[in-house]
């Protein structure tokens, strides 16, 4: 069967919000107990959250809306007071954003052509003459593993940490040097790879963020980004092996990608630890014992639905066919792509549309034979593209902070949790500075053990998971900012994204 054109999805919903950061230095905040709207914390969170929706747009400016993630609506009232609800009339919470070249925004009510402004606390709408402190500066609200897509190009950003340098030619993002880190530190942005190297204004990686691998983003609705380096210079695809580096001439949009959540890429393995792959016409064996590009699955996956689709890295995604095989042939809206997942202690169980179990038939080919599930249908999942783990939370990052000595859960900026596999489904959590994660009797965890525990993770969306920590229970963000294992159900303080 032949490959057939990889087809980048669009951004989801919730990768395309942003914060506002005021001239001040602090967020547009949504105040759910006040009824009002301010500019007073200094951290990205939900309530800082704000989606862009547009109704028109050129090329330096759009009529938008702007809708918290609480269902509501940015509003300026007559008399210069800025609140949120529902829109009355068509105009009514219409703001004319534009772009300005030093990467703000601004926002001018479309009704009384006053734009948003705040004191560094309150938020108002009262003056139609421009100044600093009608300002805005755009954050990328979404997860700070991401990937970049050219649309130009059609190709994927990729470092090479071998040479030093990253290129815009992957035509599938199913490898680990095609996800970054997007670290958004004093207004500005350091990328960095999957081997701890930054992006720099000159053609080569460094291993340090310093004031050489800070960028300035221009950011446009839809997911549009351009990184530059406040001096004219702009990141785009040079030359014929399109790596990218600083430049002034780039030629038809090629500084814009599209930046994504870094996606779930896995591979499959039998009871026999044979690897789940795509072989010859488009059949799927558990027949190699060594991982190969065509091991490789996209995890698919509405966490409102038990059920999962695996996109393979030839573009069809598997499919329950005639006589209950499974064959890599299927295509994004047909109902036999559709399985549903049940878990068993890291290990996954897959239901076909018909209700029958897969698992591996005696010649290799993986089939939905089972009405039953047992040791033969269960699957072992090991990531592909990612050796460590980043977690976010109802309440910020997993990370350590200097005024605690245990592991919070309520972080701006994250910390790597570098994955150590020990069995199917089992992995060891070890801190950036090579310890290992510990757990107290309080259900708490400290990063300096030196000792190797046990834990569980569970795939519960195409980005989101559950971890069920050594002492047996999930582990949760809780409200006061420590990370806690002590939940015996899994709730929403125990979805974590990754």
């Amino acid at each position: 069967m032949d490959e057939i054109e990889w087809i980048h999805r669009h951004p989801k919903a919730e990768d395309l919000r942003v914060g506002l950061i005021s001239w001040a230095g602090t967020y547009l905040t949504f105040e759910a107990c006040k009824n009002t709207v301010t500019a007073t914390a200094k951290s990205l969170g939900r309530r800082q959250t704000w989606e862009i929706l547009v109704s028109n747009e050129h090329e330096t400016q759009a009529v938008v809306r702007l809708k918290s993630v609480q269902g509501l609506y940015l509003l300026c009232e007559c008399d210069g007071t800025v609140c949120y609800g529902h829109p009355r009339t068509s105009h009514h919470g219409c703001f004319l954003l534009r772009f300005h070249r030093n990467s703000k925004w601004t926002l001018q009510c479309l009704i009384s052509g006053r734009y948003l402004e705040s004191n560094g606390k309150d938020v108002f709408c009262t003056s139609r003459v421009l100044s600093a402190y009608h300002m805005w500066t755009p954050r990328p609200a979404l997860h700070v593993h991401v990937i970049l897509y050219s649309p130009i190009h059609h190709r994927y950003a990729r470092a090479d940490p071998t040479m030093g340098r990253i290129w815009v030619d992957a035509a599938v993002p199913c490898l680990e040097e095609c996800g970054f880190l997007l670290h958004f530190r004093d207004g500005c942005y350091h990328l960095e790879t999957s081997t701890h190297h930054f992006l720099s204004h000159v053609d080569r990686l460094f291993s340090q963020p310093s004031s050489q691998t800070a960028f300035h983003m221009q950011v446009r609705p839809g997911g549009l980004v351009a990184l530059c380096d406040g001096e004219g210079g702009m990141l785009y695809p040079q030359g014929t092996h399109l790596l990218l580096g600083l430049g002034c001439n780039p030629m038809r949009g090629e500084e814009w990608f599209i930046l994504q959540h870094c996606p779930t890429w896995l591979s499959l393995r039998s009871k026999t630890r044979r690897f789940i792959s795509v072989i010859y016409d488009g059949e799927v064996r558990a027949a190699s014992e060594h991982l190969n590009p065509m091991s490789l699955f996209q995890f698919e996956c509405d966490s409102e639905s038990p059920t999962v689709q695996f996109r393979s890295a030839n573009g069809y995604y598997l499919a329950q066919r005639r006589h209950r095989a499974v064959m890599a042939d299927g295509h994004p809206l047909e109902p036999d792509t559709f399985f549903r997942m049940h878990w068993n202690c890291g290990r996954i169980i897959l239901q076909s549309c018909r209700g029958r179990f897969l698992g591996i038939a005696p010649n290799s080919l993986l089939m939905a034979n089972a009405i039953l599930p047992g040791p033969n249908e269960e699957f072992g999942i090991l990531f592909a593209n990612r050796s460590f783990l980043v977690l976010r939370g109802r309440y910020g990052y997993v990370g350590s902070s200097s005024g605690h000595d245990l592991i919070q859960c309520n972080q701006d900026q994250p910390d790597r949790i570098h994955l150590l596999p020990c069995r199917q489904g089992i992995y060891h959590f070890q801190a950036q500075g090579g310890s290992f994660w510990s757990i107290t009797s309080f259900g708490t965890f400290r990063p300096w053990g030196k000792f190797a525990l046990n834990f569980c993770i569970e795939l519960q969306g195409s980005n989101l998971l559950t971890v069920l920590a050594p002492n047996g229970f999930y582990m949760r963000a809780d409200q006061s900012g420590t990370l806690l294992a002590d939940s015996e159900d899994i709730t929403k303080e125990c979805i974590w994204e990754f």
